[in-house]
């Protein structure tokens, strides 16, 4: 379809729905499992039952925060979750009916929205301003309740299957109580918990389901694309932070993440995952949460290559990472995607290509198919991939040092990105383990 006819379709559906609301939620604990459900509406049209299970632990604290905050804590990923519906038909007003929002929460929802969707918004076409893309009116009375509660220092750290995080694992689970958090658990993130030695007890799990209603929308023709999903999982990691009493959430961002995805513009596939985000989250977290936690991202004054070099010497780790999307439902590479070609790129001036091979099944940079891909990589093309992949800059020097000038190579791997969250005693540790 092309940019014009998304944009029609934009607007006819705009003009169809008027409203989207976020009825209510429930918040239930049983046996130690704490369940949500959220309930949204297109227009009286169409309704959404999204859910969130956190499976019993023993590390869990859960009788010692009262509903009242646990349910401003649920409904604070509900108003990330809604996000994946309200993209259906993008109705210019959200109804907002569990807590009321003060202005300056409206604005910031509205900021997330609008640039979390920017992916969304450049490939479907869409042109329109923040402060037309929506509005947000809450009319109860009922406000959130911040949380005055004591925190131990233990670090939450989120593992996603990939590099990255196994990268933050190693470097910090002999430092400090670590727990980590996984979405979803599926072959690779398991895997890599138990590289490092946890057992799925240790191991915080959510379970996400969607709703099959917003699947069978996306089929029959309503708006489709790339949602926050990092925003979600920020909301979450506070959620299990208070839960387990952890003062520390250490994401694994790099600062790559704040390169935008089409050069000379604010579309960033990694927007929930930028500097950006981080501050603005941290900012709404103080602000209207609890002031004592931390959420930072404890790989941001690194670049993708710093992660890679450290990375190729976590040899237990390189048979079960997997940092492909395409191929996570079967947990393989899938070899094809700008992923899997990212990865063999960043990881070739650090491990021979019979490595790489071993690990990807094949020699990627033979495969004739993937230029277009590399074009991309490299800056040739006018756009980037919309995918979680390091700078231009990082694949033009990867490509020189296989050449044999690792002078690029070496200038990024002295770097340290200044711009960046963590506490003094994260930055120590960091630094500790990079320059070994």
């Amino acid at each position: 379809m092309k940019r014009s006819e998304n944009q029609q379709r934009f607007d006819a559906l705009r003009e169809q729905f008027k409203s989207f609301t976020f009825c209510q939620q429930e918040v239930k604990l049983e046996d130690g499992v704490l369940s949500m459900t959220f309930h949204f509406s297109l227009d009286d049209c169409y309704d959404f039952y999204p859910t969130l299970t956190i499976p019993s632990r023993p590390f869990y604290r859960w009788e010692t925060i009262p509903q009242a905050q646990l349910d401003a804590l649920a409904f604070n990923i509900g108003m990330v979750e809604l996000v994946s519906y309200w993209k259906l038909a993008c109705p210019k007003t959200i109804v907002v009916k569990p807590f009321d929002l003060k202005l300056c929460q409206k604005k910031w929802w509205r900021h997330l929205y609008y640039n979390g969707l920017g992916e969304f918004r450049y490939l479907n076409g869409i042109d329109c301003s923040e402060a037309d893309f929506l509005k947000i009116e809450s009319g109860t009375d009922h406000e959130m309740k911040s949380l005055d509660m004591p925190l131990e220092e233990k670090t939450l750290i989120p593992v996603g299957g990939g590099k990255d995080s196994v990268v933050t694992l190693e470097m910090l689970r002999d430092e400090m109580p670590v727990i980590p958090l996984i979405v979803n658990p599926r072959g690779a993130t398991i895997e890599c918990v138990k590289a490092a030695g946890y057992t799925m007890d240790d191991v915080a799990v959510i379970n996400r389901t969607l709703d099959p209603t917003m699947l069978r929308l996306n089929q029959e023709g309503f708006l489709n694309g790339h949602t926050p999903f990092s925003a979600l999982l920020a909301f979450i990691s506070i959620l299990i932070g208070f839960g387990t009493g952890s003062k520390y959430v250490a994401l694994s961002n790099e600062s790559s993440a704040n390169e935008s995805t089409v050069p000379g513009t604010d579309i960033n596939h990694q927007y929930s995952k930028s500097i950006e985000f981080e501050r603005d989250f941290r900012e709404y977290v103080a602000m209207h949460l609890n002031e004592e936690i931390q959420y930072f991202s404890f790989l941001r004054p690194l670049s993708e290559m710093q992660i890679a070099s450290f990375f190729s010497r976590c040899e237990a780790y390189h048979g079960v990472f997997k940092s492909c999307n395409a191929g996570s439902k079967t947990d393989s590479w899938c070899g094809k995607c700008p992923k899997c070609l990212f990865t063999w790129i960043i990881l070739s001036p650090f491990l021979s290509k019979e490595k790489l091979t071993a690990i990807f099944g094949k020699d990627l940079m033979a495969d004739a198919s993937l230029q277009p891909i590399f074009e991309e990589l490299n800056g040739t093309a006018a756009v980037k991939p919309f995918e979680c992949v390091g700078t231009v800059e990082e694949v033009r020097a990867c490509m020189e040092a296989v050449g044999g000038n690792r002078d690029g190579v070496d200038e990024i791997l002295r770097r340290f990105n200044e711009e960046n969250f963590l506490p003094e005693r994260f930055v120590d540790i960091l630094k500790s383990k990079l320059y070994v």
